[in-house]
């Protein structure tokens, strides 16, 4: 078979070592590839590169991906880009595609593959909130990165006698929020899960003020929000291909209302895209090692329709309707756990 390859939405740690795993599988049994550039884009437009042994040789600890992406969406406003998705696999000779993404990539590969397309889907987002697998990779380099940053953060935020907001990434789901917060020491994490009271929020860091601690770290996911009639949203927020708000800035919101409403001086740090950029952790470029080589599998099985996933420690094959079917949001008692140490 001839495969096409793509990498959707945001880049992540560990792509890279999919796409050399998919192709180093593939190559066993006389499979040929290509690399759609950036992402969808590059399948509308038939921008393609070939993907050898040695095109991909030495990318596995590489950050980012060699073959570019984006958030373009065949399907945004109305418009349908089947038909030439269809044309530029079938000038190409793609027998199948294996696109690499989160929701958004995965969800146009749902629509495609209702079509006839021969898909199977590769699970990515470093939020970790896709349905059909318990871990995606990049989420522990993510989670590795926001860690280090609170780790500094306490020293200075010790030495000023500050509260620290560290605003990290979590559109849906607060899983890397409250893994670095637990990990860090944070003193409060706010998720999206649950919405929070700022007056709640101040009034325990003077509780921590009042038991003589002198300073405080706030983790908060960029998607957090406040109960409604407790914090005034902004409202001009712009919106990608797929609709979705653009975030970040409520760690901006939260250092102004902490300092007015408590009087205790705060700065904000917000991670944003260095949490994505870099060297995957070790765990991650296996995870992602393991997804390329079974969905290579899956694909010369023909088992399309499919995504792969993690379950336990086990690599298993889930159906793309099912892995799509709800965002897997925070384990309720990992938060609990968290809660145990605030303060």
């Amino acid at each position: 078979m001839r495969i096409g390859v793509l990498t959707g939405g945001g880049d992540c740690p560990g792509l890279n070592a999919v796409i050399r795993a998919v192709v180093r599988r593939g190559l066993q049994g006389g499979h040929a590839f290509l690399g759609f550039r950036h992402g969808w884009a590059g399948v509308l437009s038939n921008d393609a590169m070939e993907l050898t042994l040695a095109t991909t040789a030495g990318i596995l600890p590489r950050g980012g991906t060699i073959l570019g992406t984006s958030r373009t969406n065949p399907f945004a406003d109305g418009q349908d880009g089947t038909a030439s998705i269809l044309r530029t696999l079938q000038a190409r000779g793609v027998d199948a595609l294996i696109p690499i993404g989160g929701e958004d990539t995965l969800g146009v590969a749902l629509r495609l593959h209702r079509e006839g397309i021969p898909i199977v889907g590769v699970p990515k987002t470093i939020d970790n909130d896709l349905g059909g697998t318990d871990v995606t990779f990049g989420f522990h380099t993510a989670v590795q990165i926001a860690t280090d940053a609170i780790d500094r953060l306490h020293t200075t935020a010790e030495s000023h006698n500050r509260v620290m907001v560290v605003e990290v990434m979590g559109r849906h789901a607060g899983w890397i929020a409250t893994y670095a917060g637990l990990a860090g020491g944070a003193d409060a994490i706010l998720v999206p899960e649950r919405p929070f009271d700022i007056d709640q929020v101040v009034a325990h860091l003077r509780r921590r003020h009042d038991r003589g601690r002198s300073f405080s770290i706030v983790v908060v996911a960029e998607g957090a929000s406040a109960r409604e009639g407790t914090l005034q949203a902004r409202e001009d927020r712009a919106t990608d291909a797929f609709g979705h708000v653009r975030l970040g800035g409520i760690g901006v919101e939260l250092e102004r209302e902490i300092e007015s409403r408590s009087g205790f001086e705060s700065r904000v740090t917000i991670l944003g895209h260095v949490q994505r950029g870099g060297t995957p952790v070790a765990f991650d470029r296996v995870l992602a090692t393991r997804f390329g080589v079974a969905a290579m599998d899956a694909a010369t099985g023909q088992r399309f329709g499919m995504m792969v996933g993690l379950r336990g420690t086990a690599i298993v094959e889930v159906a793309l309707e099912a892995a799509l079917a709800e965002s897997k949001l925070l384990d309720p008692s990992l938060y609990e756990t968290a809660e145990l140490f605030f303060g």
